[in-house]
């Protein structure tokens, strides 16, 4: 196992065509390779399918790289991204959750394709929505591109602002009790996505956090990421000194999505990965001797 001393750049959050990015998990292990980063992480919305493919593709002399799935959650408290690590891929549990969670995907594309056609009268070729449900996990990017296709929106940012976000349909969620149960139980280790991200605009921040970070740890929660592409020097300072309070492990992604997001591979705010809290240290050795 490299040494974490050896390491310079990490990046533990992305997302390939297996969910919502735009680069297919080879081309994110070619990307990574270019990027200099010397740990990376797949994870896919509700998906192991990538991860599992790059565990095969990787080569001796690849990064290193940690599977990693990431769930969307919600409960009377708001919403949640709960990331997993280190899983064993086999494990009941886990596949149960990624089957419900690729099922609840497709029920949602459905309801926004039939929003789009009730309340804005938009409407696409059978060809098109075939090709659109046979994506691994569908959701609002795929349909936003094909929105612009057809001359719905003039972008993806007014297809979302303007129609997607603004569609009165019931969404499905797990709780975040549940993902952090699964990931446990299949031997991986759960994380708190972007913690200061809740709803759309959603800041979630001083007392508010600190109540949110002690819910989930009473379920099993055992990181945060505490460096991210988006966060403000305040926000990440603080997600720190609760990690350190809590005695949490700290991770650090990007969210990068290819060109569904302006994020690159390796920003995720971690200027120098020797300058990090213990609790990252930490988490890199524990999560690659699984």
């Amino acid at each position: 196992m490299e040494k974490f001393s050896e390491l310079k750049k990490i990046d533990l959050h992305m997302h390939s065509t297996v969910s919502d990015g735009t680069d297919t998990p080879e081309e994110i292990l070619t990307k990574v390779r270019a990027a200099g980063i010397g740990l990376f992480s797949l994870t896919d919305h509700d998906a192991i399918a990538g991860a599992e493919l790059l565990k095969e593709k990787r080569g001796p002399e690849d990064p290193l790289f940690i599977p990693g799935v990431e769930f969307s959650c919600r409960d009377v408290y708001g919403k949640y991204h709960i990331l997993g690590y280190g899983y064993d891929s086999s494990a009941a549990a886990i596949n149960a959750l990624v089957d419900s969670g690729h099922s609840s995907r497709i029920i949602k594309l459905e309801r926004r394709l039939e929003a789009l056609r009730d309340q804005f009268g938009f409407r696409f070729s059978d060809e098109d929505v075939t090709r659109l449900f046979a994506n691994k996990n569908p959701g609002k990017p795929h349909l936003a591109n094909l929105m612009v296709k057809y001359g719905y929106a003039a972008d993806k940012e007014q297809a979302f602002s303007a129609y997607l976000n603004r569609l009165k349909i019931k969404n499905i969620h797990f709780h975040p009790e549940e993902a952090i149960s699964v990931i446990l139980e299949s031997g991986g280790i759960p994380v708190l996505a972007h913690p200061s991200y809740g709803s759309g605009d959603e800041l979630i921040l001083g007392d508010e956090m600190e109540n949110r970070l002690k819910r989930l740890i009473a379920f099993g929660l055992q990181g945060v990421e505490g460096y991210y592409s988006t966060f403000t020097p305040q926000m990440q300072k603080e997600v720190l000194g609760l990690a350190e309070k809590f005695d949490l492990y700290v991770t650090a992604g990007s969210d990068y999505h290819g060109k569904n997001k302006m994020i690159n591979l390796g920003d995720n705010n971690l200027a120098d990965i020797h300058d990090a809290p213990a609790g990252l240290q930490r988490f890199i050795e524990d999560v690659l001797q699984r």
